[in-house]
């Protein structure tokens, strides 16, 4: 994305809804630039246009979630799918930074299998010739468009892969990582059955926060991909807890 972009993902985190007029004028560009800048950030899931305003996707769905600190979270997905060479096959569980990671892989890689609980995932790669994308079985939660349920773990235990890439909504040193649904937690424990490394991809505002949902990976190998902005403190109990983290 340009720099404009960000600017204009910035803005609307700020002021939520805001006339494309406005939008134009106070980045200095015509109207019609504004409109196909829109266009494209709207073709990307970030942005909803409607009769002369612009504002956020919905923030309850990944697609809305996907705008905020979105260059961050572009920067920790292109760090970790060095992880991933061609012809991989790898599972990726939902999460913003984890749909951009599919992207990536995506727009960059030959051959390679991606294994999702995610119907948005599927979807916001749809476009490609170059992954092929299989769906795990499972209860449909509308608006993050997870799978969840005991069909995932049961779909999940006929593969085995390296990697299974994750996104959380906090950490505790108490029980490690968290999400704030139960249900997703459970579907993570149970993709994770079938792997031998757990990737976890998060910003770094994360940590200081923590769901309601442990989602109990000790025993696995566990990596942390996040943003250069994690405090020496938290990264140096992460690592006493035996995480290995990587900054992007």
């Amino acid at each position: 994305m340009s720099r404009r972009d960000n600017q204009i993902l910035e803005m609307l985190t700020k002021d939520k809804r805001l006339e494309v007029t406005a939008l134009a004028e106070r980045l200095g560009v015509s109207n019609v630039t504004m409109r196909k800048d829109l266009d494209a950030l709207q073709a990307l899931g970030l942005v909803k246009r409607e009769h002369g305003f612009a504002l956020l996707s919905n923030p309850n769905d990944l697609g809305g979630r996907l705008a905020y600190h979105y260059e961050e979270k572009r920067r920790i997905a292109r760090k970790a799918a060095e992880l991933v060479p061609d012809g991989s096959t790898v599972m990726i569980e939902s999460g913003s930074c984890c749909a951009l990671l599919a992207r990536e892989l995506a727009d960059t890689r030959q051959g390679v299998t991606i294994i999702t609980n995610c119907a948005f995932i599927a979807s916001y790669i749809r476009d490609s010739g170059s992954v092929e994308t299989t769906l795990l079985g499972g209860v449909v939660q509308r608006d993050s468009q997870v799978m969840v349920g005991p069909l995932v773990r049961l779909c999940a235990r006929e593969f085995l892969v390296d990697y299974l890439f994750v996104g959380v909504d906090g950490w505790s040193p108490e029980v490690g990582f968290t999400n704030g649904d139960h249900m997703r937690a459970d579907a993570v424990r149970g993709m994770a059955t079938s792997v031998s490394k757990v990737v976890v991809l998060t910003e770094s505002e994360k940590f200081g926060q923590h769901g309601s949902s442990p989602l109990r990976l000790t025993g696995h190998d566990v990596l942390l991909y996040t943003d250069a902005g994690i405090s020496d403190a938290y990264r140096s109990a992460l690592e006493g807890a035996g995480v290995r983290v990587s900054t992007a």
